[in-house]
C-alpha cells in the first residue's frame, strides 16, 4: 500500500512539474491566448458541442464556426474594423456578434 501511494505521489509531482515547465517555457502565457501570431479574442458557445470563435491572426480577424468533426471560417475581416470585441469568457462576445450580424443602418437607407 505504501508503494502504491509513493508511486501516485510521484506521478502527481511529475504532472505538476510538467505544467510548471510548460508555463515557464511559454513565458507564463499558458497554452492558449498568448502573444504569438495566433490569438483567441472571443468565444461564444452555441450548444454543448458547437461554438463560434473570433481568432486574431496578425492583422486579420477570423470568425470560425466549430462543430463536432468540422471547423469552418465563417468570415474574415481586418483587425479593428468593428468595435473591439470582448475577451474570452466575459459574456460580451455574444453582444458583439449580434452587432456584427446586424450592423446599424446608415441614415442614407
Amino acid at each position: 500500500m505504501l508503494q502504491t501511494f509513493a508511486m501516485l505521489a510521484l506521478l502527481l509531482a511529475l504532472f505538476v512539474g510538467a505544467a510548471w515547465l510548460t508555463r515557464r517555457l511559454n513565458g507564463g502565457r499558458g497554452l492558449i491566448g498568448g502573444q504569438g501570431p495566433l490569438r483567441i479574442v472571443g468565444a461564444l458557445a452555441l450548444g454543448p458541442r458547437e461554438r463560434i470563435l473570433l481568432v486574431e491572426v496578425e492583422d486579420t480577424w477570423l470568425v470560425i464556426g466549430i462543430a463536432p468533426g468540422q471547423m469552418r471560417t465563417l468570415h474574415t475581416l481586418p483587425k479593428g474594423s468593428l468595435p473591439p470585441p470582448a475577451t474570452v469568457g466575459d459574456g460580451q462576445f455574444g453582444q458583439w456578434l449580434k452587432h456584427f450580424r446586424n450592423p446599424p443602418h446608415d441614415a442614407k437607407d
